[in-house]
């Protein structure tokens, strides 16, 4: 009888028992704002851009990767940020000047008017005639396309294009919001770049020392992801 409520007890314990990563972000990994975090995927690395308020137009930057027990710790920062001149929303549309609140991938190409810093993604050098496609009702939403230097876009324009921005498009990382599916209408261009000094159009943008050593630090076979919002938001994200 012993012998059978023994085994019964073990039985139970091994149900219930969490799994490792599980229990280790339970027990183990300190109440930050990535460790609140649902999910990052397949993530290593991880660029948490969290905002005081949801008006606020500054937050603060801070680069994380993953340990071996599964929690975020601190590489770098936290660095002040600047975000849309609306503050963050999670309801972001065309042209609103918020920055989305969610948690984002990092495009495969990283852009800029100046040559290549030494990025580990592919990088493409921002010429005339490089656009980024704000208009809801073309077909390159939310894309990058290429037009003759000086010709007619075949879509609506708002904005000049890439290269007349040489100080925040010197370099530039794309997050992929409003990309999986790209939305019309939502959202367009959200970037992390370099800093002006000011609020954003609803990117993110950082000094450019700061954003240099995020740009060189991050690994596209780390699978980098970015999370954006609140303090509270990070725990429904």
């Amino acid at each position: 009888m012993a012998k059978t409520l023994l085994l019964t007890t073990c039985l139970l314990l091994v149900i219930a028992a969490p799994a490792a990563g599980e229990q280790a972000r339970q027990h183990v990994c300190p109440t930050n704002e990535p460790n609140r975090l649902r999910s990052t995927g397949s993530a290593r690395q991880l660029i948490t851009v969290v905002a005081p308020e949801r008006t606020s137009t500054q937050g603060r930057l801070t680069l994380w990767r993953k340990n071996t027990i599964d929690c975020w710790v601190p590489v770098a920062g936290p660095w002040r940020a600047w975000l849309g001149g609306r503050g963050v929303s999670a309801n972001r549309r065309e042209g609103d000047r918020t920055t989305p609140v969610g948690v984002f991938g990092i495009g495969r190409v990283m852009y800029g008017v100046a040559p290549n810093p030494g990025v580990r993604f592919r990088y493409r050098r921002i010429v005339c005639g490089d656009w980024w496609v704000e208009d809801p009702r073309s077909p390159y939403y939310n894309q990058f396309r290429h037009v003759r230097c000086g010709a007619k876009p075949p879509f609506a324009v708002v904005s000049d294009d890439l290269s007349r921005s040489p100080t925040a498009y010197r370099h530039f990382a794309v997050v992929r919001f409003n990309m999986d599916p790209v939305v019309p209408g939502r959202g367009s261009g959200i970037f992390l770049h370099a800093s002006t000094g000011r609020p954003t159009l609803g990117c993110i943008s950082l000094p450019v020392p700061q954003l240099l050593q995020t740009l060189r630090w991050l690994r596209p076979d780390r699978s980098p992801r970015i999370a954006i919002g609140t303090s509270s938001d990070f725990w429904r994200l």
